[in-house]
């Protein structure tokens, strides 16, 4: 197998025994070589079955200012977010 996908027995063996992890290119070639597709060597469902996959991020349409908002209030403690949130809640939103 080592041979057929170009690469060093002593490579193909630590791969085998999961001591490392093949490059891009080896990975293809492998698959290649045993006829499956990435996503079966990688053992994943169809992409059509992942719920995930057909959705939008969840920053979809967001602007970059209010995703940085969300990341800083993500690390504030519980306290700090009820201020935040008496404070958002003084702003009137924009028409």
């Amino acid at each position: 197998m080592a041979e057929r996908i170009g690469i060093a027995s002593e490579v193909y063996g630590r791969l085998e025994r999961g001591h490392m992890l093949p490059s891009i290119q080896t990975f293809r070639r492998l698959c290649t070589v045993l006829s499956i597709s990435a996503d079966e060597a990688l053992g994943l469902k169809p992409v059509q079955d992942v719920k995930w996959a057909n959705e939008p991020p969840s920053d979809y349409g967001e602007s970059a200012e209010l995703r940085r908002l969300m990341r800083r209030a993500k690390q504030l403690d519980r306290t700090s977010i009820r201020i935040l949130s008496v404070l958002a809640a003084q702003f009137k939103p924009r028409s």
